[in-house]
């Protein structure tokens, strides 16, 4: 058993909300050693498909419907002959891959857990035989050429962080590159008084490397704190533009372009100023002042930005993030696509850069994990703009934030989806949405309770959201939640 299963837990509540998958699959007590191999072999080629570091076999959930029960499995002392039954599946499985069995409770059920790596430069095979799961059953790879050809041609997943930006450095250079300055203030840490020091830090935070007398700086170290990332072979596509327009469209001219210099974290404050400073505001007159106010709430721009970098697929090149201003919206678009369905971005969160966003949140540029949209969409309805559009497009992610616009001027989808993510937010607060919250939410007077009313039967029909009640229940009052709670 672990000390801590909280991660475990956390990692299953996660799994429960996606369901089975070509790389998640879960059992109760079918423990024939057989069958585990092929399903480790099936869920390590299907994580490799679809860009997940590991797949997942769960002992302890009935999977129709889904429902955590608890397992018998012991998997440690179980036997495959006189063979540790651990010992023999590692010998069956080539190439011999590190899989990781975990033991712990959830809600008082006993649960196993077998992690297994996503295969890297071949499938992997259990018993000279190679698997792969296909509408929930687990199949020979060689009876689906089409997904076995895309595995051997699917690069495996590098960890962009770890990656070299510069290297056989001296200290100086490493100093000289790096705002070593916004480091120690963003973490809030005293600047050491040596420069052995400063390194030893910046090698302990995985932004520096030495080896063999001489530095290297990662890709960690550079994309977030170069004083200028056109110094780093690879990263200068990787610094964030911002396009200001005189109008609502591509066509309409560009006032002004700005590319980013520095760093994500070291560069991150100006580069929410200098939007900040390109928005309309309205001018507020009160009884002895006056007051300028934006039209885009700040906290959801930063938020939103935050997102887009630490989001993003570095493995697309010659691709940033780019924030572009229009005359009624602030389009913010990253690289690559979402890994979790856009429905689920208020209530769930998966980073590709783990280390990145840790280190981010560190710096406090990005909310503690999971709830930077959730701040964004509560920013939105308190200056309540229309509702947040997020777009995948064909290798990127672009979320829509808009101006102001009455509710007359929005159209059936959006004001559904105004509905839903406020359903969304109520729901991750512990609340529930009814007539009375969507009326407030979208400034719908109390005697247009009908309104209201339409745009929830439109939401429902939409099934995005569901009654909070049973059938049958009284309606007058009906609360609602997401279709996914």
């Amino acid at each position: 058993m672990y000390e801590d299963q909280s991660p475990l837990r956390s990692l299953l509540d996660r799994l429960l909300k996606l369901g089975e998958r070509e790389w998640v699959e879960f059992k109760v007590n079918n423990t024939n050693p057989d069958e585990i191999g092929k399903r480790l072999s099936a869920l390590a080629n299907g994580a490799r498909l679809h860009g997940r570091e590991c797949g997942y076999l769960v002992f302890g959930v009935q999977d129709a419907p889904i429902a955590v029960v608890g397992t018998d499995f012991s998997p440690r002392t179980a036997k495959k002959g006189n063979e540790d039954l651990e010992m023999w599946l590692s010998r069956m499985l080539e190439p011999r891959i590190d899989f990781r069995i975990a033991e712990f409770e959830y809600d008082g059920h006993a649960m196993v857990m077998l992690e297994v790596p996503a295969a890297e430069d071949r499938p992997v095979r259990f018993q000279n035989e190679a698997y792969i799961r296909v509408n929930s059953i687990t199949k020979p790879l060689r009876e689906y050429p089409d997904k076995e050809r895309k595995l051997w041609h699917t690069p495996a997943r590098q960890v962009f962080e770890k990656g070299e930006a510069a290297g056989q450095l001296s200290a100086d250079e490493v100093v000289q590159r790096l705002d070593v300055q916004a480091y120690f203030e963003l973490l809030e840490q005293p600047l050491p008084h040596t420069q052995a020091a400063i390194l030893d830090k910046l090698m302990h935070q995985k932004l520096v490397t030495k080896r063999a007398g001489s530095y290297g700086i990662t890709n960690l170290g550079a994309i977030l704190f170069a004083r200028r990332l056109a110094d780093f072979e690879g990263l200068e596509r990787k610094s964030v533009r911002v396009i200001v327009y005189d109008g609502p469209s591509k066509r309409s001219k560009t006032l002004r372009e700005q590319p980013g210099v520095r760093g994500y974290a070291a560069g991150f404050k100006g580069l929410i100023e200098w939007i900040n400073s390109q928005l309309p505001a309205n001018e507020l007159i009160g009884q002895a002042l006056r007051q300028e106010v934006r039209l885009y709430p700040e906290l959801a721009i930063r938020e939103l930005v935050a997102n887009a970098l630490v989001h993003q697929d570095f493995a697309l090149t010659g691709t940033g993030p780019l924030v572009e201003i229009y005359s009624d919206r602030i389009e913010i678009t990253n690289p690559g696509l979402p890994i979790i369905d856009p429905l689920r971005f208020i209530d769930e969160n998966q980073s590709r850069n783990e280390q990145l966003a840790s280190l981010m949140r560190l710096a406090h540029i990005c909310e503690e994990r999971g709830s930077g949209i959730d701040k964004a969409v509560g920013e939105v309805e308190l200056y309540q703009l229309p509702p947040l559009e997020f777009l995948p497009t064909e290798k990127h992610t672009k979320v829509v934030l808009f101006a102001p616009r009455p509710l007359e001027k929005m159209d059936k989808g959006e004001r559904v989806q105004a509905a839903y993510q406020h359903c969304c937010l109520l729901y991750v607060m512990r609340q529930k949405m009814t007539n009375q919250t969507l009326r407030t939410r979208l400034n719908i007077a109390d005697e247009a309770y009908s309104t209201a009313t339409r745009i929830l039967n439109d939401a429902l029909a939409a099934k995005l959201i569901k009654y909070d009640e049973p059938e049958g229940s009284s309606r007058k009052h009906a609360r609602y939640i997401p279709f996914w709670a």
